[in-house]
């Protein structure tokens, strides 16, 4: 048998990498970030302790990991052309890329909605969210000014509110849920704004 090449070697760490990270969202999802310890993780992940270390040397580290990927996914799609204006049809595609990962990945949403409720968990990780989210904020606003809403900030901050309040609902209760047309509405009240704008 030849030896691996580096590439191989890259793409077995990643691959560790991935499953315990899977693993980690799953128990942190079910039974809180505060009730798993590494040893549910590397039994979750099937490896062990030490193994699990060479790979994240804390609890914390690794939690900052899952939530920076799920994180850095959605934003993504975010003024996708990365000009810092943001437009109609940006608008329209981040709402439904939106909705595409809350449904393809419910587990993650349950997990951030959870740590963004555990002030001492949460505290951790704030700074780096709001670094984050304060241009998509600005943005926001700069979008519903244009658009002609009378208060854009509150507006920014009743939309924020929103994807977040049908996120959580989602996430409590997939199955009553009606999300496509929630999208729709959503779509309508803030990408077709010349018909809808107060």
């Amino acid at each position: 048998m030849s030896p691996r090449t580096k590439e191989q070697y890259k793409e077995i760490r990643q691959g560790k990498k991935q499953l315990i990270m899977g693993s980690a969202l799953e128990l942190f999802a079910q039974k809180g970030f505060e009730n798993t310890t590494i040893s549910h993780i590397a039994k979750k992940a099937g490896i062990s302790k030490g193994l699990l270390y060479n790979y994240f040397e804390s609890k914390d580290v690794l939690l900052e990991a899952i939530l920076n990927t799920g994180i850095d996914e959605l934003m993504e799609f975010f003024d996708p052309n990365k000009d810092g204006i943001l437009e109609e049809q940006e608008l329209e595609f981040f709402i439904n890329e939106s909705f595409r990962l809350v449904e393809k990945n419910r587990e993650f949403w349950k997990l951030y909605l959870s740590v963004s409720l555990q002030p001492a968990v949460f505290k951790k990780f704030e700074k780096r969210i709001d670094d984050l989210y304060r241009p998509v904020m600005n943005m926001l606003v700069s979008y519903f000014k244009n658009a002609g809403f009378g208060n854009p900030l509150m507006e920014t901050m009743l939309f924020a509110s929103l994807l977040d309040g049908i996120t959580l609902d989602y996430v409590m209760k997939p199955d009553m849920f009606p999300l496509d047309q929630i999208k729709k509405e959503l779509i309508e009240r803030y990408c077709n704004h010349k018909k809808t704008a107060p």
